[in-house]
């Protein structure tokens, strides 16, 4: 009897990946499609059965632990513990203009199962995007690319470096954190530190430039200002003391108007030569300057201290195949 039930059980793990084989395949052509058809109804239909197809695959029992592979102009993300999963690609229009699709799957603690919603990009019509709290039926669109996860408290974020193309015009990079409440996914999060109502972190320039926005290590310098009295005299001075270590932070490009006067007009929008940071502490995303990226393995060459609480939002972006 013990032979048999774990023969059966070898039978329905293999049909199980059979069938989840067969879905990847088809969803993968069908991205293939959403790509590459010739016009926007055929890459819109491609994009509809997509989500289609991803739906029932998702239905599947234990469809959570499949390894997805998918063409590079979609984007599957996982979170390090497992309870969140990301799926998003865009259609592009003939006349250069992006909408952006997806599915977000989640563990509900509350249900104690996982479910998964559709992603309704709602982008152009959310008049203030970085205050908004969002829901995945409003949602502002993005394919992502990283996926970080902190905690705060009892709170788990999970943090989206994505990208928009915008239009002919402008681009986008946007940092987003995304957590579940009352068993959904909120995105948008009051976790950015020293910028008021901050919820999200838009970056939009012209799609002529390059904007960069990652997680890396990299090297910080903590300054602690200590007084000291001065070996001798009564007198004190201040002395600077200086600790290096290594982090992991989201690292982007300041933009800002290459024109003076065209602020708002985001197709004038480049990269100020500025490198900005955030780092998870206490909870919050500190914002600093001074950061130097793609140096992990070198020293920085001047101090990284947080900015100060007037400074005004940011945006970056990475551009998009042309």
């Amino acid at each position: 009897m013990t032979l048999l039930l774990v023969a059966g059980s070898l039978v329905t793990q293999a049909q199980d990946k059979a069938l989840m084989q067969s879905y990847q395949d088809k969803l993968s052509a069908l991205i293939g499609q959403v790509r590459n058809a010739p016009t926007d109804n055929e890459r819109y239909l491609a994009s509809e059965e997509a989500i289609q197809m991803l739906s029932k695959a998702l239905e599947e029992e234990e469809s959570e632990r499949w390894k997805w592979s998918l063409p590079d102009y979609a984007s599957v993300l996982t979170s390090p513990d497992g309870k969140m999963r990301i799926f998003t690609w865009a259609v592009i229009r003939d006349n250069g203009e992006f909408e952006c699709f997806g599915i977000i799957q989640f563990y509900n603690e509350k249900e104690e199962e996982f479910e998964y919603l559709l992603l309704n990009d709602k982008s152009e019509e959310i008049m203030n995007p970085e205050e908004s709290v969002l829901t995945p039926d409003n949602w502002y669109g993005a394919v992502y690319q990283e996926i970080i996860q902190t905690t705060a408290g009892e709170r788990t974020y999970y943090t989206l470096l994505g990208w928009n193309g915008v239009d002919n015009i402008t681009e986008r990079k946007i940092i987003e954190p995304v957590f579940i409440r009352s068993g959904k996914p909120q995105f948008g999060a009051p976790v950015f530190r020293r910028m008021r109502n901050l919820r999200r972190v838009v970056l939009e320039y012209t799609n002529e430039a390059m904007v960069n926005l990652s997680y890396e290590t990299q090297f910080v310098q903590d300054v602690e200002h200590k007084r000291e009295k001065v070996k001798g005299t009564n007198r004190y001075r201040t002395v600077d003391k200086v600790k290096e270590r290594k982090e992991k932070m989201i690292i982007f490009d300041e933009v800002e108007p290459q024109i003076p006067g065209m602020e708002g007009l985001y197709q004038y929008y480049v990269p100020s030569g500025t490198e900005l940071a955030y780092s998870w502490v206490d909870g919050k995303w500190e914002l600093h300057s001074g950061a130097q990226g793609r140096l992990a393995d070198k020293k920085l060459n001047k101090s990284f201290e947080p900015l100060p609480k007037s400074l005004p939002s940011y945006d970056y972006n990475k551009k998009r195949d042309k």
